[in-house]
């Protein structure tokens, strides 16, 4: 598919056909790159996508113990801390 440069204010830009959009994922913001003379776009991920689904396969699988190390414990823990 082909589509033109077009001018934006100031700057150049291009449209993107809305089914190029929506076979990419595309409906927000995007991640550009230049890779080898070529422009890289794609959608930005949630940094913390899939991670429901994470926890609860953890908690299915009983790995979701809090884990407790009294090895760490020093002299401050036992006179200044105060619960």
């Amino acid at each position: 598919m082909r589509t033109r440069v077009i001018k934006i204010g100031n700057s150049q830009g291009l449209r993107i056909p809305k089914p190029i959009l929506e076979q990419t994922g595309i409906m927000d913001d995007v991640e550009i790159e230049v890779e080898k003379n070529q422009i890289i776009i794609r959608p930005v991920k949630n940094a913390r996508e899939g991670w429901d689904a994470a926890f609860k396969k953890m908690s299915e699988q009983g790995d979701d113990e809090l884990l407790i190390d009294d090895s760490i414990a020093n002299a401050w823990d036992e006179d200044e801390w105060q619960w």
